[in-house]
C-alpha cells in the first residue's frame, strides 16, 4: 500500500509540474503574439513613404492632373465618392 501511494504522489508531482510548465508557455506565447500583432498594426498604420518627386515640365504636369481627373471621375461615376468628395479632390488637382 505505501508504494501505491508513492506512485499516486509522484504522478501527482509530475501532472502539477507539468502543468505549471504548460501554462508558462502559453502565456508566453500568447504574450509573443500579442507583441507581433501590435507590430503589424503599428506598420501598417506608418504612411508608406513613396519615391521623390521628380521635377516635371509643364506638359508632364499637365498630362498627370488630367489623368487624376479622369481617375476621380471614374471613382465618382462607380459611386465609390460622393459629389463633395469629387469636388475637393479636383480642387486639389487643380491648385
Amino acid at each position: 500500500m505505501p508504494g501505491l501511494i508513492r506512485g499516486v504522489a509522484r504522478t501527482a508531482v509530475i501532472a502539477g509540474t507539468a502543468t505549471a510548465v504548460s501554462n508558462r508557455v502559453s502565456r508566453r506565447q500568447q504574450g509573443r503574439w500579442a507583441q507581433q500583432g501590435e507590430q503589424q498594426q503599428q506598420q501598417q498604420q506608418e504612411p508608406q513613404a513613396g519615391p521623390p518627386p521628380t521635377a516635371l515640365t509643364p506638359d508632364d504636369e499637365m498630362s498627370s492632373k488630367i489623368d487624376k481627373l479622369k481617375e476621380l471621375g471614374e471613382l465618382k461615376a462607380q459611386g465609390l465618392l460622393t459629389e463633395e468628395e469629387f469636388a475637393a479632390e479636383k480642387q486639389k488637382v487643380l491648385a
